[in-house]
């Protein structure tokens, strides 16, 4: 098991603070024009299910950077108190993230729209990702007696919602096979971090990050294909 030694607290605790952090700043930069700053932008309205599903996904980033934040601070217990708070809170996630993508491209499909086959492929890697996410949380939660085991499960959640980030980039040359290499790259660099830092591969980030990176992989190319698209069309039609 790995040891908790004060020679690794000082790399664990800013790693682990740091990576949640920069990925706040990453949301609200990325979501800025069209969701935080968007009285400034000037940018159209959004639907009531849309503010209610960004709400809820900012909270679960601004929750990480709290339960880090506890832990590098040593307030365990509080870590804890909140942890239950959290875990209802990501239950809300799953529900309004799959509610919210289903209903876009249900309304898509319905109209006949130019855009639904965009539409259902973008929900297809949004239920993925709320699939994954929510079997991170869970496993998470399950060892949250073996902090070793629960802080990798967390920071694998993070490439679960990282997607929606990259896709909205201010760039205009991104595309899905960038957001898949932002991916991949998020996923090797907390492995290769980590296990130089500890000189070995912990098994939640082998089998959590191989199945990550295998599962993204393999639905970027299933999503995409007019069979699927065609069969998922039929369904919410």
């Amino acid at each position: 098991m790995e040891t908790n030694s004060p020679a690794r607290r000082p790399f664990e605790h800013p790693f682990y603070l740091g990576t949640t952090v920069i990925f706040l700043a990453l949301v609200f930069w990325t979501f800025a024009r069209t969701f935080y700053l968007k009285l400034l932008f000037g940018t159209p309205s959004l639907p009531l299910l849309l503010h209610i599903h960004a709400v809820a996904m900012t909270g679960w980033v601004v929750l990480l950077v709290v339960q880090t934040s506890l832990i590098a601070t040593r307030h365990v217990q509080w870590h804890r108190r909140v942890g239950v708070f959290g875990a209802a809170w990501a239950g809300l996630v799953v529900i309004l993230g799959s509610a919210t993508t289903l209903h876009a491209a249900a309304r898509e499909v319905q109209a006949h729209s130019a855009r639904a086959g965009g539409q259902v492929f973008i929900m297809t890697l949004d239920l993925l990702q709320m699939a994954l996410f929510a079997a991170y949380v869970a496993a998470a939660i399950l060892l949250r007696h073996r902090p070793d085991y629960h802080k990798r499960f967390m920071l694998l959640t993070i490439g679960c919602m990282l997607p929606d980030a990259l896709a909205r980039l201010p760039v205009s040359f991104m595309t899905n096979g960038l957001i898949l290499l932002g991916l991949d790259g998020f996923v090797i660099s907390c492995i290769l971090i980590d296990s130089v830092r500890y000189r070995r591969l912990h098994p939640v980030l082998g089998w959590g990050g191989l199945v990550f990176m295998v599962t993204f992989h393999v639905a970027l190319v299933t999503a995409s294909r007019p069979t699927w698209i065609t069969f998922v069309s039929r369904l919410l039609s």
